[in-house]
């Protein structure tokens, strides 16, 4: 089954690159939390301290990737602590 097409709002073509950004409806934010709360990711190398520290994204617009991540956290940390939890409205906080 195919993935439904979504619903373009804006849509901006930069006609020296050809690029087109568009902006696209959707049902909300999906966010996966630990225990109940927020979290950041963050991935290191324990050896050396190049290049440093890769902050991951744990917030998606779509609910299939934060799906994956939940599962896959669970099963990485052996737990079932982490769920995902749909962001629909929130304080607006600029400008």
């Amino acid at each position: 089954m195919s993935r439904p097409k979504p619903t373009v709002i804006l849509e901006h073509l930069n006609k020296v690159t050809y690029k087109s950004d568009q902006v696209l409806d959707a049902a909300g934010i999906y966010a996966v939390y630990y225990d109940g709360k927020p979290i950041n990711l963050k991935t290191q190398n324990i050896l050396v301290n190049y290049p440093g520290p890769k902050y991951k994204k744990s917030s998606f617009g779509n609910r299939g990737h934060a799906v994956n991540l939940c599962k896959k956290l669970n099963t990485q940390f052996k737990t079932d602590k982490f769920s995902v939890v749909l962001l629909i409205e929130g304080e607006k906080i600029y400008p």
